[in-house]
């Protein structure tokens, strides 16, 4: 069956009017009201929100849709109805709601005074929050003392704290916390959407969506980071799109937030998409490309102890989950999102002097071992482990370019997404209809993809039997899916995976010009000034996702020496940046994570319970909630937090809570988010032959020689797996075999400590001396530190990774 006949038309009603965009907020002494209008001035609507209770909030929409005269002339009635008491009174212009929220005492809301434009994607405003305000819904007269008690002005503080100008984003009328092929081929109620994990103000906006009919009052934030660039090659003009989506679930700051949680939900999980589509010209139609991949911490349960004294804290592998039940739920969720393949990129180190990183890199095997046990061939997990520390430090090492190997392996699995814009397809129109030419949808939230297999020989066939014409007429129709993803990790996520994820975004860009028609090749070498403008805009999304997690910016060590800058300066900025993040996570964080916990509704102050500086560090969870998973996600511990999430549990409650996963039907994996197989070309011909040959192995590429040591084992019928393509030269060939599960996780493992042999990884870890020679410090690039401090910090996960 042909792609085009599989599909269906989907309608969505959602019409421009429906998109309020201004707002206006007036108050009597019972009532606020907000008066919305939309982008065209055509419809006017109102909203109230009553005044007269202390420690709740009221809302009434007003289901007519009110032209601008009789919208002023409700105004004006309501101004004479009151006033007695002072009449209606103009409070503020806004440009949407953010939600609502109770601490102590009365009901506040959160609105945007100011916007800014940050682009556009198929002719929909993407904004970024300029100006914030926050209100309090109660009349003075009506408030209570605890309005003015000392911990309700200090969580009012907390919460302002999480500043809503940097980093965050939204939309009026295009699904911004979804992808662009799930958006272009998912029918989306605007209710469920709010459910996204990577929506941060859904807490916020559960008060109003719980009583409206609908979401047009409130905008949904992105957190993460967004940029758009105009470029151009060979004077064809086209847009350039980065989008970093941090997820809410599991979300926090560096030392306090590290591996999974339960239910699989990982730190610093971000999902970040590539956009690049042409500028439309004489009214025709464009053309539009994507590509998703995902970063997000080891999926274990580990932690690390923030402390002032050590710039290097000790890594801590617990032993709650031997059957690695959390591991498994993080890819599935994964699985359910983008769909298989999920391709691994472990860049953490394989070799220490004292065993840290180590650790959890063998211990990471063997989670995807066990899991890829119970798993068919075809969806097993595909891990690659290549070294980013040790390879950097080798003269002579292009970085980059073996990085841009590994990321073209995975692109041949996974594929792009491409598609053919119709002029109802940008715009508002984009909201009304999704395209005819992506995918059929029983309303299950799962997807009937047509698969190469079935597009290439329909093109091939169709392309010779009719004119040109009809050929370039097909191309133009032709849409490509993403299917799978790459998923790349380090310790932190932070450094060595935005240069993993530079070298993927580049190999895919070199594709997508090539879908678009903008180049003849598929490839874009490192000193192409295209090349230079990815660069940076990766470096620039680098720093931002580090500021959020980490507390400074990125170490961008590789991306400075391509450029040529010089290494003195390069080190004395990389040595700072250490030291900030130190300073960050010792100092910061710990209001830092509570105020995200705050604004995300994880923990909801209540009388006569203590106060949330009241408990500690914020790695926690009791051991009743991950048993019965009584407690929802979003809720609190009332118990003293202890150290970690991940944490040291007694051995009865590890015993106890070793063979409880906590599976969960999310709303955000309803769907396939993300997927697709191959990229199109100009030519009919050579799309056909892309999609029908199979994606070139490891051999053909050159990886084999990479990643060193393949392990390949078989599944206990004889049949054999690539289950884990790690870096093994370290392991002896007993850690072969899938069966051998050797590694006894009934202690918990520490990194300064010396590991006992019942609980070494399948083999001795060999241990190897840093080449001093590989770091060369100049003495007036860093002056004033003594020399012996500056190498202690640069040698090992603070600066060089």
């Amino acid at each position: 069956m042909a792609a085009s006949e599989r599909s269906v038309d989907k309608q969505v009603d959602m019409t421009s009017s429906s998109f309020l965009q201004k707002f206006r907020l007036y108050e009597t002494r019972s009532s606020f009201y907000m008066i919305g209008r939309d982008k065209n001035r055509t419809s006017w609507r109102v909203l109230k929100l009553d005044r007269t209770e202390p420690t709740e909030v009221n809302i009434y929409e007003d289901s007519t849709a009110y032209t601008e005269a009789e919208c002023f002339e409700t105004l004006r009635r309501i101004h004479e109805g009151n006033r007695s008491s002072g009449g209606l009174k103009f409070v503020t212009t806004c440009y949407g709601i953010i939600g609502f929220i109770r601490f102590l005492g009365p009901y506040y809301m959160l609105i945007i005074t100011k916007r800014k434009k940050l682009g556009e994607i198929c002719g929909h405003t993407v904004y970024g929050v300029a100006k914030s305000k926050i209100i309090t819904i109660p009349h003075a007269s009506v408030l209570s003392n605890v309005a003015c008690s000392k911990d309700e002005k200090r969580y009012k503080r907390l919460l302002c704290t999480v500043d809503l100008t940097k980093d965050f984003f939204f939309s009026y009328s295009y699904h911004i916390m979804h992808t662009l092929q799930r958006n272009l081929s998912d029918k989306m109620e605007r209710h469920t959407y709010y459910e996204s994990m990577f929506v941060w103000n859904e807490y916020l906006t559960r008060k109003i969506r719980n009583n409206v009919q609908d979401c047009m009052w409130t905008v949904a934030l992105v957190y993460g980071f967004f940029k758009q660039v105009k470029l151009s090659v060979s004077e064809k003009k086209f847009r350039l799109t980065l989008i970093a989506r941090r997820s809410r679930h599991y979300a926090g700051t560096r030392y306090l937030k590290r591996g999974v949680n339960e239910k699989g939900r990982v730190a610093n999980d971000v999902e970040t998409e590539q956009i690049v589509f042409e500028e439309a010209q004489d009214g025709n139609p464009g053309r539009i490309s994507s590509v998703v991949q995902n970063r997000g911490s080891i999926p274990l349960f580990w932690s690390q102890e923030t402390s002032r004294l050590n710039i290097k804290p000790d890594i801590i592998l617990s032993a709650k989950d031997p059957n690695f039940e959390a591991t498994r739920l993080h890819f599935e969720n994964l699985g359910k999102r983008y769909g298989n393949p999920i391709i691994i990129l472990n860049l953490i180190k394989t070799r220490e002097k004292r065993p840290r990183e180590t650790i959890l890199r063998a211990e990471f095997a063997n989670a995807i071992r066990y899991i890829n046990k119970g798993l068919s061939k075809e969806d097993r997990l595909r891990p690659l482990h290549w070294d980013l520390h040790k390879h950097s430090r080798k003269k002579g090492t292009n970085v980059l370019a073996i990085l841009g190997r590994l990321a073209t392996y995975a692109l041949n699995l996974t594929g792009i997404f491409y598609c053919h814009l119709t002029p109802d397809l940008s715009g508002d129109g984009f909201q009304n209809q999704n395209p005819s030419t992506l995918e059929n949808n029983d309303g299950d939230g799962s997807y009937d993809l047509p698969s190469k297999d079935e597009i290439a020989p329909d093109l091939a066939v169709e392309s010779g039997n009719d004119s040109k014409d009809a050929t370039e007429d097909r191309q133009k129709e032709a849409t490509m899916l993403q299917k799978g993803v790459l998923r790349t990790n380090c310790i932190d996520c932070l450094d060595r995976t935005n240069v993993a994820q530079y070298a993927y975004g580049l190999v895919a860009f070199g594709r997508q010009l090539h879908a678009l028609g903008l180049t003849e090749s598929t490839n874009i070498d490192l000193d192409n000034p295209l090349a230079e403008d990815l660069m940076g805009i990766y470096e620039t999304m680098g720093d931002t996702l580090a500021l959020q997690y980490g507390g400074s910016a990125a170490h961008n060590k590789i991306f400075c020496e391509r450029r040529g800058q010089w290494r003195a300066a390069t080190q004395s900025q990389e040595f700072f940046r250490t030291l900030q993040r130190y300073y960050s996570n010792a100092y910061m964080d710990a209001e830092k994570q509570d105020a995200i916990n705050v604004f995300l509704g994880y923990f909801q102050p209540q009388p006569d319970k203590a106060a949330l500086w009241e408990l500690g560090s914020d790695q926690h969870y009791n051991a009743a909630r991950f048993l019965a998973n009584a407690v929802p996600e979003n809720s609190r511990s009332t118990i003293k937090r202890s150290l970690s999430e991940s944490s040291i549990l007694s051995e009865s409650s590890a015993t106890a809570l070793g063979r409880h996963g906590c599976a969960e039907k999310d709303e955000e994996v309803k769907g396939l988010s993300d997927s697709a197989p191959e990229i199109s070309t100009s030519e009919t011909a050579t799309i056909a032959a892309s999609l029908s040959a199979p994606p070139p192995i490891l051999e053909e590429l050159g990886l084999d020689d990479i990643l060193e040591n393949d392990c390949f084992c078989c599944d206990g019928h004889g049949e054999q797996c690539t289950c884990a393509a790690f870096d093994m030269d370290w392991v002896s060939s007993s850690g072969n075999s899938c069966e051998d599960e050797s590694y006894g996780r009934s202690t918990v493992v520490r990194s300064f400590e010396t590991i006992p042999e019942s609980t070494k990884i399948e083999s001795e870890i060999c241990v190897v001396e840093p080449d001093s020679s590989s770091i060369k410090l100049n003495s007036e690039a860093i002056s004033g530190i003594p020399e012996s401090y500056v190498r202690w910090v640069m040698d090992e996960e603070g600066h060089f990774w």
